[in-house]
Parts: C-alpha cells; sequence; structure tokens
C-alpha cells in the first residue's frame, strides 16, 4: 500500500509496464554501453572491470605494451611472455566480435524504445541476449585467463596479485580524490 492506495499487479499491457520495460531496456543499454566502453578501455578514469577486461581491450600495439608492463619483473621467460601474448590476442579477437555484437543488440534495443508502440516481448529478448552476451564474455576472459595461469609459475602469479592489488588501491584512492575535488554528481531534478 503507497500513500493510502492498494499497489496492484501491472498488467503486460498496461501503460506502467510499458513504462518499466522501456526504462529497463534504457538502463540494459545504457550499461552495456558502459560494459563495452571500458572493455575496449576507452572510458578515461575509474575502476574497470577486473584486469581481465583490461589485459583484452584495445588495439594489438597497446595490448603488447601492457601486456609487456604487467609481466615486467615477474622473471618471465620469452617463451612465456610470448605464450601470454597469443593467449591475449585471441581472447581479444573473440571479444571484439563479442563487443559488435553488442553494439547491435543496443540499437535493436533502441529501436524498440523509440517505437511508437513499445513491444514489452522483444525488449525483453534483447535484455535475455544482452545478458547471454554478458556471460559469453566473462567466460571467454576466465578462460583466457586460466590459459594464462597455466604458463605462469605459482611464484609469478603471486607477484602479479600483489601488482594488481597494488594498482587497484592506486586507482581508488585516485577516484576519491577526483570525488573530492570534484563533488557528488548532481541529481536530476523533479
Amino acid at each position: 500500500m503507497r500513500n493510502g492506495v492498494a499497489a496492484t499487479e501491472p498488467k503486460l499491457g498496461s501503460t506502467f509496464a510499458v513504462r518499466l520495460v522501456a526504462a529497463s531496456v534504457l538502463v540494459v543499454a545504457a550499461a552495456g554501453t558502459a560494459l563495452s566502453a571500458r572493455a575496449q578501455g576507452m572510458e578515461g578514469h575509474g575502476p574497470r572491470p577486473g584486469a581481465g577486461m583490461m589485459m583484452f581491450g584495445g588495439s594489438p600495439e597497446h595490448m603488447g605494451r601492457g601486456i609487456d608492463r604487467m609481466l615486467d619483473g615477474l622473471g618471465v621467460t620469452d617463451a612465456q611472455r610470448a605464450q601470454i601474448k597469443q593467449i591475449a590476442m585471441a581472447a581479444a579477437a573473440d571479444l571484439k566480435a563479442q563487443r559488435e555484437a553488442g553494439r547491435a543488440l543496443r540499437e535493436k534495443g533502441m529501436q524498440i524504445f523509440v517505437a511508437p508502440s513499445v513491444d514489452a516481448a522483444s525488449a525483453e529478448s534483447v535484455r535475455q541476449q544482452m545478458q547471454a552476451l554478458h556471460d559469453q564474455s566473462s567466460k571467454r576472459v576466465l578462460q583466457a585467463m586460466l590459459d594464462a595461469s597455466k604458463v605462469l609459475t605459482p611464484e609469478q602469479r603471486a607477484k602479479l596479485g600483489e601488482r594488481m592489488k597494488e594498482r587497484r588501491a592506486v586507482m581508488e584512492d585516485r577516484m576519491k580524490r577526483m570525488q573530492n575535488e570534484h563533488g557528488p554528481r548532481p541529481q536530476p531534478q523533479k
């Protein structure tokens, strides 16, 4: 009950349900765009969705330099370095295709939203496809990381894990400083 009025379940064809689905499509599209941008390394500052996404996004030359920096100081051999680069490049190619599929789904979701009549079933179908695509991307990153873990020794992985913790702490500190400098985001007026 809200404001003395009994709440009722919205019917699928009701205006409320259509607006809810349309808003959901926008949220999913925005989240997909943000994740895609982060996966590609296009977003400026701030936390990214894990080392896997950072390692497998961007151009081959940027990836190569990033992988070299990641492996520097770990005592890896040239053979290990080459194997890890090969794993990362293969994963990056797969993830690029998945990002392109995600762009097509976001466009399809936007077309559903701006149509004269929003089709709730189509919107839900796009949401499910986007969810499956995100799951597929996550699995591909995990597989690449597992493949890379077989190339590195336990000691090398431990050193890399420490480096990643330190980097995460630096990034979190940077985000806090940026928030303090710029203040909280203004809330939209109603």
